[in-house]
């Protein structure tokens, strides 16, 4: 697996997969909550993990029903975001004001922060297709002060399709024999499918913002010169 090609085996979902062992869906449920509620963590792997964990479920590794898998994993996706709200209501300027380390870059909550800022509730469900970044939204949605009820319906939403839907894909996938014999392109796949969404958002918004500067050169040209 590419991880492990760079030497970095515990970001690989399947050694992770087999270093958990008998502990497996509480150690997935695990990352997948420290994943998405803690910042300095966020670099460990989602929905290369998911997707695996759907596929090994799919062919027996993993020794549990899809219908007890998928759920956990949602209620642990839910659970850290909720988090990651709460911190950032009660702690978020000292967590904006940190400096720069290994683990954690401020610049990616500035630019988390504005993505925000810009699309609401809506980023919170877009953002959970996006590594790392899925960790900053929740901090940001605190603190802005967006109200918990809100936030919580949102988070609901993106959980189930980000982590009952990832899992399923690779549950459904692994039921066909040329994904099981290609399962690690798939999984590189699946870490790269979900910048798509972001893409898309930043098409819009360059094309909007195009569009209004074309609008305000085209009124400035039809004003007279006093």
């Amino acid at each position: 697996m590419y991880p492990a090609l760079l030497g970095i085996d515990w970001l690989d979902p399947e050694w992770l997969i087999s270093w958990f062992g008998p502990f497996v869906l509480v150690g997935v449920c695990a990352i997948v909550f420290l994943e998405t509620g803690v910042l300095v963590l966020s670099f460990l792997p989602g929905d290369s993990l998911l997707f695996t964990v759907g596929l090994f479920t799919a062919t027996g590794v993993i020794p549990y029903p899809i219908w007890v898998v998928a759920p956990l994993i949602f209620l642990s996706a839910f659970a850290g975001d909720q988090l990651a709200y709460t911190l950032g209501r009660r702690i978020g300027p000292s967590i904006f004001n940190r400096e720069k380390s290994r683990f954690f870059n401020p610049e990616n909550v500035e630019r988390t922060h504005e993505f925000f800022e810009k699309y609401g509730g809506k980023a919170i469900i877009i953002v959970r297709f996006l590594p790392i970044f899925r960790a900053f939204v929740p901090v940001a949605a605190g603190v802005g002060k967006m109200p918990r009820r809100h936030f919580a319906a949102y988070n609901a939403i993106g959980a189930f399709l980000w982590a009952i839907g990832v899992t399923l894909i690779g549950f459904f996938l692994g039921q066909i024999e040329f994904v099981r014999n290609y399962s690690e392109y798939f999984i590189i796949a699946m870490v790269l499918i979900p910048g798509i969404p972001i893409l898309i958002e930043m098409y819009r918004g360059f094309r909007s913002t195009m569009r209004k500067r074309a609008a305000a050169a085209a009124e400035a040209s039809r004003t007279p010169e006093v």
